[in-house]
């Protein structure tokens, strides 16, 4: 689940890591009075204006501005708000639909008086699944793209592996100060804040921050100006008051919907719906249609009980992307059995309608041989499958034919 960076600054706030200071604002008067107080609170001059949505990028967009007076605030803000931002990571790029902008940060400038005397790193944490650790990530390159930093300069991104069982140790968020050239004052306010950071990274069940710049101020305070959040969807249930962050408009409604049903649905750019029962045999199930020609269009996952209420949902979520051109569904009868999905499968069937999509259905386990009895006799436009090859056999002839 990501979280919108002024709920990230209030999290990494709690754990004692410092930031720059904002109040977001969901209209111009708000925009106009979060300004006010701000100046009143930090005794900051300027004011950044910052769009809020899922994506980096704001400021190639158009999402950021820098304020100097209550004038430009009202013109940034009123600019900013309700408009579709497109940045490199908006659905589509640069050249796609953008997002909308419903709220947006008015943050204290922490730049000032000297920006010449400012220094910008990047710092992120995260899981490396292969090490099977969690690593800080840092550079001295703050306030670009990481992977264009590690593609054209990679001695410069440097890596701290956290040991599980010690956790981050003194001489870890030591070394990685030292490696990013501090010194005195600032040495140790990194020291201080990389600690902080790594707490709030495991007490809120993260699964990335990343902050982008953090910054050496004039005064060398180390803050963080940017971040970006991601909470691991299976901890939410030991974190109320971080799932009640969540934007259901920031994020799919597909996705979102299916959600809302039970249904496990991740929104792919292929051509071959996928409906399965399991995460195993959903992965197994991609890899057969990219052998056999297609793209996985969605992933897709109705759990152990397929019944008929159940697949009709997954089959209207599925058609709702235009993209499809086949539906492979394919479920391993065990705990719930074969002939039972068979019905529910024809029953959905009936229940939508006029379906022109072309559907393999692969039912193996209990009742299997009853199942495709049921299948081939119900009259409908759906081929049948047993073996997982056949099926992937008859994924390749619709697509060819469509």
């Amino acid at each position: 689940m990501n979280i919108h960076e002024y709920q990230g600054k209030e999290l990494l706030k709690s754990y004692g890591v410092a930031i720059q200071e904002g109040i977001v604002a969901s209209t111009l008067d708000k925009a106009e009075r979060a300004f006010e107080q701000l100046k009143e609170d930090t005794g900051t001059e300027f004011a950044v204006v910052k769009a809020q949505i899922h994506a980096g990028g704001r400021g190639k967009g158009g999402g950021v501005k820098l304020a100097k007076n209550e004038a430009e605030l009202k013109e940034h803000a009123g600019n900013i708000l309700g408009m579709m931002l497109k940045t490199p990571q908006t659905p589509g790029g640069l050249d796609g639909e953008g997002k909308l902008v419903s709220k947006v940060l008015v943050a204290e400038d922490v730049y000032a008086p000297d920006f010449d005397a400012c220094k910008e790193f990047y710092v992120s944490i995260l899981t490396d699944r292969e090490a099977k650790r969690n690593v800080i990530i840092y550079s001295t390159e703050g306030g670009m793209d990481i992977e264009a930093v590690a593609e054209q300069t990679p001695h410069l991104v440097h890596k701290e592996y956290i040991d599980p069982q010690l956790g981050l140790l003194p001489f870890q968020s030591r070394k990685i100060a030292f490696n990013l050239g501090l010194s005195g004052k600032a040495f140790k306010e990194m020291n201080r804040f990389i600690s902080s950071l790594y707490k709030a990274f495991l007490g809120s069940d993260a699964s990335l921050f990343e902050i982008n710049p953090c910054l050496r101020t004039g005064d060398d305070r180390i803050l963080a100006v940017d971040c970006k959040v991601t909470i691991d969807d299976n901890a939410l249930y030991r974190h109320a008051d971080l799932e009640e962050m969540r934007d259901i408009t920031e994020e799919d409604p597909t996705e979102v919907e299916a959600k809302s049903f039970g249904l496990s649905y991740v929104n792919l750019d292929g051509n071959v719906g996928c409906m399965v029962n399991g995460a195993g045999l959903a992965m197994a199930t991609m890899d057969i249609i990219k052998l056999s020609g297609g793209d996985p269009a969605n992933f897709l996952d109705v759990g152990g009980t397929a019944d008929a209420d159940r697949v009709e949902k997954a089959f209207r979520i599925i058609l709702k992307d235009p993209s499809v051109k086949a539906i492979l569904i394919n479920i391993f009868g065990g705990i719930v059995r074969c002939d039972r999905v068979a019905n529910g499968v024809v029953q959905a069937y009936k229940n939508i309608g006029d379906i022109q999509v072309p559907i393999i259905v692969r039912l193996q386990g209990t009742n299997a041989d009853i199942a495709k009895k049921i299948i081939d006799e119900s009259g409908l436009q759906v081929k049948s499958a047993i073996e997982l090859q056949e099926a992937a056999d008859l994924v390749k002839e619709v697509l060819s034919d469509s």
